[in-house]
């Protein structure tokens, strides 16, 4: 055979077995639907969050973790309930990746040259008792040029081995088939798409031209999600979440589109936690969209009011970046699929951060001196052009006004002035005392007790209806999708499962398309910082199991 493996799909789980596998001497296809421009796949737009434990980031910031305090928020999290089946390899891979997260993770990619910022993030915060939801500590490690500065290791060895013959990578060739003889995945087949010139994540040309087939001694499945496909997504939209939303914005580009799920099940392969995804509550339109329907979300702070679509206030432990999936099936119980944030002037310049690398240009451009620029006064560019240019900020003076168009925005008058006035002054009230019965006052002081957190991420405690805090500021959010929890079940070695629980000789995925490792790592739910993290371990695990393999 004229290659040892094929790998189908070029985002990062995709480069790093790539890498992995070429490293150990072997001859590697990479195929991919895409143009060259948008190789690195989803990882590129990431903000590049990295679940990492007991780092040296973490240290020098105050922070005491252990690997043990992160197993017992993973399971809390989780909740694996599925265990003698779908749950069966997706808790073993969520073990072994505690571990790398405690382990060598940090020094394996630091040795390749990614460094991290130091001020560790804290997302997920819970809300709930000690074994429930969430991260104990602050986890979130953003790498020092976000996506893109994670993926550039990847490709840089990609790249040499594709000069030394071990790869060839051939964007614009969809895999249609994976080849079977026997039993045993000997290959896949295809089409060759026309050449297109666009850029990154924007939409490109399904025109067919030409067709291919190539055999291997072994398939990678690295292909990505079903994010894209909203359609799809309803389909699989658990019941426990309510009902799946009429309206939705696209958070990953048109390309996640998850063909080669159903493809590979048709060759055999076992689709597990089919109901599980993760999906964020804190969506807004993209003002300047790259690919359709194009949507970011607000990464925020603890203060901001949370309303639904009537204007009432959501319940404890539903306060900004507590439980992105407990906040959306009270969203989607509501009836509405948005709800809003009230905040001030003084919250947006400390809280309000946007998903992305292409929306952190300090972080992915490594300017120290625009990451410092941060802390003067009004909001990120980023967040300033949003609240001038996107259509879902209204800023006004007075809480009459913010209503009046809130209720334009959405076309009705769905909301009462006096309504949300007496939910937000009773909140002011509560800021008067150190102490308070107000369980989203506790937690933005509790918060302040991080450093990290006062530093440059938590706004002082302040009355939202104090004019010297103004203007008011109301977001429309709505529902943004981004990630699968569940997929192709594999192993510990990436090898996909058939449905007796059997491996399908030849047969391999990672990243997403295997729920990030198992069918299943996250559970119910994810700590964050284990998107990118769980490609680059699959894609590693895989790599080096399908070498040993072959060997």
């Amino acid at each position: 055979m004229e290659y040892d493996v094929i790998v189908v799909g070029a985002g990062l789980a995709g480069l790093v077995a790539t890498a992995e596998i070429a490293d150990g001497g072997k001859k590697v296809l990479l195929l991919d639907q895409e143009p060259e421009s948008s190789l690195g796949g989803q990882a590129w737009w990431s903000f590049g969050g990295l679940f990492l434990v007991d780092s040296p980031e973490q240290r020098r910031m105050g922070i005491k973790d252990s690997k043990d305090l992160a197993w017992q928020d993973w399971l809390g999290t989780a909740g694996f309930d599925r265990e003698a089946d779908e749950d069966y390899w997706g808790r073993k891979w969520a073990e072994a990746y505690v571990d790398f997260a405690a382990g060598e993770k940090r020094a394996w990619l630091h040795e390749m040259g990614v460094r991290i910022f130091p001020v560790v993030g804290w997302a997920e915060r819970g809300g709930y008792l000690a074994e429930g939801h969430g991260n104990s500590v602050p986890r979130f490690h953003i790498v020092w040029g976000t996506g893109p500065g994670i993926v550039a290791p990847f490709e840089r060895r990609v790249r040499k081995h594709i000069d030394n013959g071990l790869v060839t990578y051939k964007p614009r060739h969809r895999v249609d088939h994976l080849l079977k003889h026997n039993g045993v995945i000997v290959g896949v087949s295809g089409s060759v798409l026309e050449p297109s010139t666009v850029a990154r994540g924007e939409k490109s040309s399904r025109k067919v031209v030409d067709d291919f087939e190539h055999q291997a001694q072994a398939v990678v499945v690295t292909s990505g999600g079903i994010g894209a496909d909203l359609d799809l997504v309803r389909q699989n939209w658990p019941k426990r979440l309510g009902e799946p939303p009429k309206q939705m914005i696209s958070g990953v580009p048109a390309h996640v589109d998850g063909r080669m799920l159903s493809i590979t099940e048709a060759a055999g392969g076992r689709i597990v936690n089919r109901d599980r995804m993760w999906h964020y509550t804190e969506g807004i339109k993209n003002w300047n969209p790259v690919w359709p329907n194009h949507g970011i979300r607000i990464l925020p702070g603890p203060s901001s009011i949370w309303l639904d679509a009537e204007g009432n206030r959501f319940p404890a432990p539903n306060f900004p970046g507590f439980d992105t999936l407990g906040t959306l099936e009270a969203i989607q119980k509501t009836g509405y699929d948005y709800s809003w944030f009230i905040l001030t002037q003084k919250i947006i310049e400390r809280e309000f951060a946007l998903s992305g690398s292409e929306q952190n240009p300090d972080l992915t451009g490594k300017s120290i001196k625009q990451v410092l620029g941060r802390a003067l006064p009004g909001a990120s560019s980023p967040v300033q052009a949003f609240m001038d240019k996107g259509e879902d900020f209204v800023v006004a003076d007075n809480i009459d006004n913010l209503v009046i168009g809130m209720n334009k925005l959405i076309g009705k008058k769905r909301l009462k002035a006096e309504h949300v006035e007496r939910q937000i002054q009773a909140r002011d009230r509560e800021i008067d005392n150190a102490f308070t019965k107000d369980l989203q006052v506790t937690a933005m002081r509790g918060a302040r007790n991080y450093l990290g957190d006062k530093l440059i991420r938590v706004a002082a405690p302040h009355k939202i209806l104090d004019r010297k805090n103004g203007p008011l500021i109301a977001v429309r959010l709505n529902i943004l999708s981004r990630k699968t929890l569940g997929g192709l079940q594999t192993d510990l070695s990436g090898r996909v499962l058939n449905n007796a629980g059997v491996a399908i000789p030849g047969l391999y995925a990672a990243g997403e398309v295997s729920g990030f490792g198992g069918g299943g790592v996250h559970g119910y739910r994810s700590l964050e910082g284990t998107f990118v993290g769980g490609c680059l371990f699959t894609g590693r695990e895989t790599g080096r199991a399908i070498v040993k393999e072959l060997d």
